[in-house]
């Protein structure tokens, strides 16, 4: 998998994606990601990427000539994305299935916005999809950038130490996680609960349904069908 990332602030961007998870996926080869400065793609002399909205009101909008020059330098040296993604706090909110959706694809690239956002011409002529991370304005699409990354990344094949990680996490099947616990079994009075040294699987397996089960129905009953 190819990830292009725009930003009128990179460095926020380039720093986080050399550690953890996606740093190793990079590493393994899983997945190739490639931030660019928004300013290298200006025109002028003071590589100017934001001016006034028409219209009048407050703030900067991202202009369009850098991005969709940066998009088309992205194109022709690597081919068509399968997607072109804005993040912004009006887009489709991002949940788990579609970070699995759009770890299936080859080539991703994101948009991430600043200032009062990007020109609206941008959006109508080369973004497939908007993507939101909450219901919260962030400073810029930098940071969701790489939410959306980190989540993508690490359901690549050989990213994580345990391939079958993934698909217990939590929203894989509609329902929050089960508790976890690890050794020492007692720690300051406090036990591991006993199902889970005991080696019965089906016991355990069930415990975990339970309990996935009564979590997401305090927390996150919206997610429940019954």
């Amino acid at each position: 998998m190819r990830i292009d990332v725009i930003a009128a602030l990179p460095d926020i961007v380039r720093g986080p994606i050399q550690h953890s998870i996606v740093g190793r996926a990079q590493e393994k080869g899983a997945v190739a990601i490639e931030v660019h400065d928004l300013r290298d793609y200006a025109e002028g002399k003071h590589r100017q990427i934001d001016d006034y909205p028409f219209g009048g009101g407050a703030g900067m909008v991202l202009k369009p000539e850098p991005i969709f020059a940066c998009l088309d330098a992205v194109a022709d040296a690597h081919g068509d994305p399968d997607e072109v993604i804005f993040l912004t706090p009006d887009g489709q909110p991002f949940d788990q299935p579609m970070a699995n959706e759009l770890s299936m694809v080859d080539h991703l690239v994101l948009l991430a916005g600043h200032y009062k956002g990007v020109d609206q011409r941008v959006r109508d002529e080369r973004v497939t999809r908007e993507v939101s991370i909450g219901d919260y304005v962030l400073s810029g699409g930098e940071l969701p950038a790489l939410v959306l990354i980190d989540a993508v990344a690490r359901l690549q094949p050989g990213v994580l130490g345990d391939t079958s990680s993934a698909l217990t996490d939590s929203f894989q099947d509609g329902l929050l996680d089960a508790p976890v616990y690890t050794r020492p079994a007692e720690y300051r009075g406090l036990t591991v609960p006993a199902v889970l040294r005991s080696g019965n699987h089906a016991a355990i397996a069930e415990w975990r349904d339970t309990h996935r089960i009564e979590k997401t129905r305090r927390r996150r009953p919206d997610l429940l069908t019954d």
